[in-house]
């Protein structure tokens, strides 16, 4: 079959990303109860970045983090606690 683009197309999401990634919301939010945590929906109406917003000062620092993947997101709100902590340290 010949196409007019010179590269090919890029691939679907599929019934199994979308469960992998339901999964990964739903364990970042059991790990993190002091943030929200949800996807940001791009202007095509897409799932876009990860987010996480504080809502409980001693789980993390910065109100908001935004990270392109779950597992970025896991990292940051990890190092968010450890600055909470050594914030909290500091104030005592």
């Amino acid at each position: 079959m010949h196409t007019d683009r010179p590269y090919p197309a890029a691939p679907t999401h599929t019934a199994v990303d979308s469960d992998s990634a339901d999964k990964e919301l739903a364990n970042l939010r059991r790990d993190f109860t002091g943030h929200r945590i949800w996807r940001g929906v791009r202007s095509d109406g897409s799932l876009g970045d990860w987010v996480a917003s504080l809502h409980d000062p001693a789980a993390g620092v910065d109100p908001t983090v935004i990270q392109s993947s779950p597992a970025a997101l896991r990292e940051a709100l990890v190092n968010e606690a450890a600055r909470a902590e050594i914030k909290r340290a500091v104030n005592w």
